[in-house]
């Protein structure tokens, strides 16, 4: 049935009236309504194209893949400034080339005095390449820079530690582990700031570890270093149970299993 004829029909009783004058009465309505559903769809844009990466954002992807001469190559594309240096350094760092990264530390420092990360990290070489009294100062440098430089105090406690000046080392250790208890648990690099945690006498070193958790109370961690420092070959487990540091893990029942056991050296 056309259109006009089905009004016809409805217009035959007064049911068939009432709904024509609604439906005419609705019929501009529509129209409008129909109007602005063209419009809204006529003034839709498509989706923007995705943004391209950067040149430091495509240099930090290759950082986080292990790509360290992709990155480094991607790097020397961008703007040079005291980042763009220091990040270079890390990457040649990563590749054992110590070398070309303190030369890359160093433009980073000269470009920007201030830089701590960088000062940092030109330490690191130096302590890689057992200076440790040239490490000591530029970790100093830090220190004065940003006292709250937990990894830096980590670095000094191993710069002072190598030289034998162990009641210096565990007072550096013990305001790094106050700063940051975790500070021991980060990664060899940590954004832009270096930190080594390679020493030679490895059985002494978790010793003093032992001894600055055992004195801040956090047994769990003096336990795992004890074991470690013995698993390492410590020789002197009675310092284990003289040291006052020690005192308080006496009665512990995995402290005196771990002083019961023959630990074999790793």
């Amino acid at each position: 049935m056309l259109y006009t004829d089905r009004l016809h029909f409805l217009k035959q009783s007064r049911t068939g009236v009432w709904l024509a004058g609604l439906i005419f009465a609705a019929l501009p309505c529509l129209a409008q309504t129909g109007a602005q559903v063209t419009q809204a769809a006529n003034t839709i844009t498509p989706p923007a194209a995705a943004r391209q990466l950067t040149v430091v954002e495509r240099g930090d992807i290759f950082m986080a893949r292990k790509m360290y001469r992709d990155a480094i190559e991607t790097y020397m594309q961008a703007p040079p400034s005291a980042q763009m240096y220091n990040k270079i350094g890390i990457a040649y760092h990563q590749l054992a080339d110590l070398n070309n990264a303190g030369k890359y530390y160093q433009r980073a420092i000269k470009a920007d005095p201030m830089f701590a990360d960088a000062v940092n990290n030109l330490g690191t070489i130096y302590y890689s390449k057992k200076s440790f009294r040239r490490a000591i100062r530029e970790f100093r440098k830090v220190l004065r820079l940003k006292p709250d430089a937990a990894a830096t105090w980590a670095n000094l406690a191993n710069a002072y530690f190598e030289r034998k000046q162990y009641q210096l080392s565990s007072e550096a250790l013990q305001k790094a582990l106050e700063i940051d208890p975790g500070v021991l648990d980060n990664h060899g690099s940590v954004g832009s700031l270096v930190q080594d945690r390679s020493v030679a006498d490895r059985a002494k070193y978790h010793y003093y570890l032992a001894k600055s958790f055992a004195k801040k109370g956090q047994t769990a961690d003096a336990l795992q270093y004890i074991r470690k420092a013995l698993e390492e070959g410590f020789k002197d487990r009675q310092k284990f149970l003289e040291d006052p540091e020690f005192a308080a893990l006496q009665n512990d029942p995995e402290f005196k299993q771990i002083m019961a056991m023959e630990h074999k050296v790793l």
